[in-house]
């Protein structure tokens, strides 16, 4: 029997995402008891051509690993599409997106008095551990507030692979906290910019022991679990029914990254920072709290500056500078908000330790939503 010849069949299904092919049909999200409404994207003045290309271009494999996008715009979700293998009800490891997470529950554990401030030390939560190494009066200062910038004076540097307090080095030892604690304080080599001389008045250093620390203090303040305090206090008033929290290994839940969330979960704490802290018209973080984290604190980068545990991204759409804050994690993932516009897009990705990862995710937004939306000032 002669062996079927399938070229026309692998054609015929492959035609859609080839270069060219039309933009898929745009269609409205479905509403579900979760909290979210929907809109359509064309009534609001988005262009849901372009809105298509996205379900296009990752069909054609130009984007890869993508497992969801979705956009919401103020307060309505216009658009939800899963890909590759990711699905609704399927919860995306968001990695380091986790930090803002923990900066909102800081904001809410001053807002509700358990912290003091921004200002707050940060050694003095920790005086039941007893002597720790590298003593150093000049960690008496450290306070929140430089762990929730990446600028405290700890030897610290996630990029730096020979750094003390390089994350992978934290991940092999039994005491995540003491080893962040214990961190000698970094040195200037004269090349390098002092906090005095940097923009800010901080020198950012990415360092994901800092935030480990920084949940670690909203947890002794809150005197329960960071997950246990999120779950009251964020997901319980968000409607999230379920999220999953990585832990140290002597128990202290993990600040800085690797929570799980829904896609239409995590859309939920990006709409509520578009929207001054409050969801669907209720106060849940201070709307001040929300002013600091989506205030520039650090210079990250040359395109790029620091909020509390958030980078403010700057994009040139249409010969215009637009600044768009954003949660970011390792892979592609991402929640962009866009405040002035109410605008939030969650692009998921398992693209994790790809060197392509987070320009593609960059790259989808930028081209394919940011330039979709409706122009800035547009009534809607």
């Amino acid at each position: 029997m002669r062996p079927w010849n399938w070229t026309w069949l692998i054609g015929l299904l492959l035609a859609p995402a080839l270069a060219g092919a039309e933009p898929a049909a745009y269609r409205v999200p479905e509403e579900l008891a979760d909290g979210w409404r929907s809109a359509d994207a064309g009534r609001l003045g988005w262009n849901t051509a372009k809105l298509g290309d996205i379900q296009t271009r990752i069909a054609a494999q130009d984007l890869k690993g993508i497992t969801s996008v979705l956009v919401a715009d103020r307060g309505r979700l216009v658009y939800e599409q899963y890909f590759n293998g990711g699905a609704r009800d399927t919860p995306n490891d968001m990695r380091s997106a986790t930090k803002t997470l923990t900066a909102a529950l800081a904001g809410v554990a001053i807002d509700r008095g358990l912290i003091a401030n921004a200002s707050a030390k940060v050694y003095p939560y920790f005086r039941d551990l007893g002597p720790l190494r590298n003593a150093d009066p000049r960690k008496e200062a450290f306070t929140l507030e430089d762990l929730l910038t990446m600028s405290s004076l700890w030897e610290c540097d996630d990029d730096n692979p020979f750094s003390s307090g390089n994350e992978e080095r934290m991940y092999v030892t039994e005491n995540w906290l003491r080893f962040a604690l214990e961190l000698p304080i970094k040195g200037f080599a004269p090349w390098m910019a002092k906090p005095a001389d940097s923009p800010y008045g901080r020198a950012f250093s990415y360092c994901t022991a800092g935030s480990f620390v920084a949940g670690a203090v909203v947890e002794r303040a809150a005197r329960r679990s960071l997950d246990a305090f999120a779950a009251e206090v964020l997901e319980k008033p968000l409607g999230i029914a379920t999220s999953q929290w990585n832990r140290s290994p002597d128990g202290i839940v993990m600040g800085g990254g690797g929570t799980r969330y829904r896609s239409r979960d995590i859309a939920k704490i990006g709409a509520v920072l578009a929207d001054g802290g409050r969801w669907q018209g209720r106060p849940v973080i201070s709307s001040r709290w929300v002013e600091a984290m989506l205030t520039p604190h650090a210079k990250a980068r040359e395109d790029a500056e620091y909020g509390y545990l958030i980078w403010r991204f700057h994009y040139a759409v249409d010969g215009k500078d637009r600044a768009v804050w954003a949660m970011s994690g390792n892979g592609g993932n991402y929640v962009f908000v866009l405040p002035e516009q109410g605008l939030v897009a969650v692009i998921t990705s398992r693209a994790y330790n790809q060197r392509n990862a987070h320009a593609q995710s960059q790259e989808l937004f930028r081209d394919l939503v940011l330039a979709a939306a409706p122009a800035a000032g547009a009534a809607r």
